[in-house]
């Protein structure tokens, strides 16, 4: 198991820039998938980006060329870096991790408690 807490969330003018950080509470050096989803009022939460052990990234294709998403094993964290930031990144964004759990043998997912970005002038 781990548990997952989401920090940096805020509000930003249209434009600006937020650093989001996702903790993890134990290391997460063995997780393979790492990744930021985000709700937006009123619709389903949606896949934001992945980063795997390796360091290989996917994203969005609203958000490529502006987040990167990225993690320090070391420090076992996650984090969006989110620029040109636009109204309709405006959303309740999380962190997942997908376990492998070995007694089991199956994967699960693991989702921080969200963090409010808002996205307006």
């Amino acid at each position: 198991q781990v548990q997952l807490v989401e920090s940096g969330g805020g509000l930003v003018q249209p434009g600006g820039s937020l650093r989001l950080s996702c903790a993890a509470s134990r290391s997460i050096g063995s997780i393979n998938d790492m990744g930021w989803y985000r709700q937006a009022p009123g619709k389903q939460r949606e896949w934001v980006a992945t980063i795997t052990r390796g360091g290989r990234t996917t994203y969005e294709d609203s958000v490529k060329g502006r987040f990167t998403v990225s993690r320090d094993n070391a420090k076992n964290t996650l984090f969006l870096q989110m620029n040109s930031l636009k109204p309709e990144d405006t959303a309740v964004y999380y962190c997942k991790a997908k376990v492998w759990l070995v007694a089991a043998s199956v994967y699960s997912d693991y989702w921080g408690q969200g963090t409010q970005v808002t996205v307006s002038s």
